[in-house]
């Protein structure tokens, strides 16, 4: 019986191949397919035709050898099974793909150590690397644009391209609406303390509301995840607030558990509002109030960034990515 695996497969076609069934010198296959316009028209064609039936791929990494460009962009997240990054690498696959290139994931686990190893590896097999959310410092992440282009989602440094939405109109908002439901007294439920955007969210909150007299308290940090969101209840209940806006919509969705396990009532007892609109935000009993942030837009506008970077032309100019307030039922007038 004929074992099945490897010896099954037929070797890839090379421009070796190519050039012995034209006829042709292998330079000329090469610039056929990696040159345009440098070789006749109808021998281009032709080499292009072959190609095609010999299935020949082009190697990015040969490729690279004579351009420096592999056509090949990273893209690091911090949780790949997050739900709040699917827009986000939709968006970056839609015009990595759109431009003939190839986006390659990966994710540091919430851990700067593997972040950096993990960038470092990428880096000498790709034109361009997103970092979104990164748990890098600032100088880890100057250290890498200098070897590459680089973009930063949902974190600033300075100097460097970086695609962070406007959190200020759906906070501002999403305030008013606890305000005028009559909340005086919220809290902050806190990510990890390596998130730059948590910071950026709660200094936001606290610029924020007492300009509605409203007194405000960070609980935290916490796991930016459903048992994150479940662990933060008994603060909660301890401080004696009643609404709160979690760091995502995760921890606003394990806070809404923990309560329905402890026997409190939301809205009624205490409004939550989360943050992003992930999908099944609006899935949960009740559907959580929340600040969308566009990813999706963000992923798009951080891929064009890289592109500028690296000079190829129809960049568009920079788009506006602006969070906006979701009301939903988690939020109520708080009991009496």
């Amino acid at each position: 019986m004929k074992q099945r695996g490897n010896t099954d497969r037929k070797p890839a076609a090379t421009i070796y191949d190519i050039a012995r069934h034209l006829g042709l010198s292998p330079s000329t296959v090469s610039r056929a397919l990696n040159k345009p316009g440098r070789i006749n028209a109808k021998t281009e064609q032709r080499v292009r035709e072959v190609a095609a039936e010999l299935n020949y791929r082009i190697n990015p990494m040969a490729r690279a050898l004579p351009t420096g460009r592999t056509n090949t962009l990273g893209l690091i997240l911090t949780d790949i099974t997050n739900p709040v990054y699917f827009p986000l690498v939709r968006g970056a696959e839609r015009i990595t793909a759109g431009a003939g290139h190839t986006l390659v994931l990966a994710e540091s686990q919430e851990s700067g150590t593997l972040e950096a190893e993990t960038a470092r590896r990428l880096l000498p097999s790709i034109d361009g690397l997103v970092l979104v959310a990164s748990r890098l410092d600032d100088e880890q992440i100057r250290e890498l644009a200098e070897v590459k282009p680089l973009v930063l989602v949902n974190r600033a440094v300075e100097s460097l391209p970086a695609v962070v939405p406007d959190v200020l109109p759906g906070i501002r908002d999403a305030l008013d609406h606890l305000a005028s439901l009559g909340h005086a007294s919220l809290a902050f439920l806190s990510g990890p303390s390596a998130s730059w955007m948590s910071r950026l969210r709660w200094e936001t909150l606290l610029d924020e509301a007492p300009a509605r007299g409203m007194t405000i308290v960070e609980i935290g940090p916490g796991a930016p995840t459903l048992d994150g969101g479940e662990q933060g209840l008994r603060r909660v209940r301890a401080s004696g607030v009643t609404a709160v806006v979690a760091y995502n919509d995760l921890m606003a969705i394990g806070l809404l558990r923990a309560c329905r396990a402890a026997g409190v009532e939301v809205p009624s007892s205490l409004s939550i509002v989360g943050f992003d609109d992930i999908f099944g935000s609006d899935f949960t009993s009740p559907p959580i109030t929340t600040i969308r942030t566009p990813l999706d837009l963000a992923g798009e506008e951080a891929v064009h960034q890289v592109f500028a970077a690296l000079g190829d032309d129809d960049v568009p100019a920079p788009r506006r990515v602006s969070a906006q307030f979701v009301e939903r039922a988690s939020t109520a007038a708080p009991a009496r």
